[in-house]
């Protein structure tokens, strides 16, 4: 579902204002050291797997729900990697938001990559020295989850 339902019952009141929304995005590797990626159905980029919490819902659980819905794999999470604000964003039919964007590390433990929504075109398994072009946020989650560093989040201006 690519528009949760408490997103479309705001949107019905705002319009297409700014919405800032809580995101999670799975880093998922696997007992190979490979990361998940699913190619997107609306822009045909190459990402990790990101959704929208619902309502009260616990980062941790979303990342694994949009994890199985998106691609079929089952996982847990591992740890968190990087805390960060997005740029607004504007998508096609008007609707503007920004997320923030909590990324997850993850270990896949079962099931196997195949495109279980209509969010992607194409789902698969990716060596680190030979995944796709992709964009520079996507890069980071990715470099972040392979790091073993702390917590990365945006230091406050001096």
């Amino acid at each position: 579902m690519p528009t949760p339902d408490f997103i479309r019952d705001i949107r019905a009141s705002v319009g297409h204002a700014l919405l800032w929304l809580p995101g999670v995005s799975a880093v998922v590797l696997d007992d190979r050291g490979r990361v998940l990626l699913g190619q997107r159905s609306d822009n045909h980029e190459w990402c990790v797997v990101s959704g929208i919490l619902d309502p009260g819902e616990q980062p941790a659980e979303c990342a694994v729900r949009e994890v199985y819905e998106e691609t079929g794999v089952r996982c847990v999470v591992e740890r968190v990697v990087a805390v960060r604000s997005t740029g607004p964003m504007t998508y096609p039919n008007g609707d503007r938001c920004q997320f923030m964007d909590i990324t997850l590390r993850c270990r896949a433990v079962g099931g196997e990559a195949v495109v279980g929504d209509d969010e992607s075109v194409a789902v698969g398994w990716f060596e680190v020295d030979a995944l796709p072009p992709m964009s520079e946020p996507q890069q980071f989650r990715i470099k972040q989850a392979l790091a073993d560093e702390p917590t990365w989040f945006e230091p406050t201006a001096s």
